[in-house]
């Protein structure tokens, strides 16, 4: 017995079929979203929300579930958080050698650098 597995992607906003649609990840308000979209529905998305985006802040990436593609900023690496520490210090802020840097404290930074 033979048995074929066909695969049929569709984008979420129209209902069409495309080869084409991907799956994109958003977040509002602490909720994550999937969206499997073709190249104009995603084209749509990126205008709607390209003010907001551009007057927001990146505040890192939302992890990958089920392999989906991701979009978006990157975690903050080492030698960053090392300079976010220095200067929390040099500011008052109590910061800690390890671990993570607090949201408080990198809102601070951003803001002033």
């Amino acid at each position: 017995m033979a048995q074929k597995i066909v695969t049929i992607y569709t984008d979420d906003l129209t209902g069409e079929e495309s080869q084409e649609a991907a799956t994109h990840t958003f977040s509002l308000d602490g909720v994550a979203y999937e969206i499997d979209l073709g190249p104009d529905s995603y084209e749509q998305i990126l205008t709607a929300l390209s003010p907001f985006i551009g007057k927001g802040r990146k505040v890192g990436r939302l992890k990958s579930q089920g392999g989906a593609k991701r979009q978006g900023g990157s975690r903050t690496s080492s030698q960053d958080a090392a300079k976010i520490r220095a200067w929390a210090k040099e500011q008052g802020y109590n910061v800690n050698d390890r671990g993570r840097v607090s949201a408080e404290i990198r809102e601070a930074y951003d803001k002033a650098n």
